[in-house]
C-alpha cells in the first residue's frame, strides 16, 4: 500500500529519532549504509521531510540530517502525507482516482464497503501512532528492525 519512498522515509525518520542526539547531524551515507538503502534515492526522500519541517539538514563535510520536530508530535500520517500524499486514503482500491466516499457521482466498486472500514482503520492508526512510540518500540525489542 505504501510506496517504497514512504517506507524508506518512515524507516529513516525512526532511525534518526533513535540515533541522533539533539543538534547532532547524521550524514546521508551513514543513514543509507545502516539502513541498506540507496543513497541518492534516500536523500531525495529526506529532502521532502526537510521541506515539511520534520527534519533539518545541513550541507557540507559535517552536515547531515537530524530531527527538527519533537518525535512525540510526528505521526505516521505526517510522514505518509508528506511522501505519498493523501491518495492512499482517498483513491479506490480497484480504480484510478477517488473512491465513492470522496466522489459521490461514482458507483462504488465491488470491494468499496470492505475497504471503507480498512481505510478508516488506517487513518486512525496512522493518526495516532507517533514516531516516538515506534522509536521506543524499536529500541526495546531487539527483534524489530528499521
Amino acid at each position: 500500500m505504501l510506496s517504497n519512498s514512504c517506507r524508506y522515509g518512515i524507516r529513516a525518520v525512526i532511525y534518526l529519532a533513535s540515533q541522533s542526539l539533539p543538534r547532532e547531524k547524521i550524514g546521508i551515507k551513514k543513514i543509507s549504509n545502516d539502513l541498506n538503502l540507496p543513497t541518492p534515492f534516500l536523500a531525495k526522500i529526506l529532502q521532502q521531510l526537510v521541506k515539511k519541517k520534520i527534519l533539518s539538514s545541513t550541507k557540507g563535510p559535517h552536515g547531515g540530517f537530524s530531527m527538527l520536530k519533537d518525535t512525540r508530535k510526528i505521526t505516521l500520517l505526517d510522514i505518509v502525507n508528506t511522501i505519498d500524499g493523501k491518495e492512499i486514503f482517498t483513491n479506490c482500491l480497484m480504480h484510478n482516482g477517488p473512491c465513492k466516499c470522496v466522489d459521490q457521482n461514482k458507483k462504488p466498486c465491488p470491494i468499496h464497503k470492505d475497504y471503507e472500514e480498512i481505510r478508516a482503520n488506517l487513518i486512525e492508526l496512522f493518526s495516532n501512532k507517533t514516531i516516538y512510540e515506534l522509536e521506543i518500540k524499536a529500541n526495546k525489542e531487539d527483534n524489530i528492525s528499521i
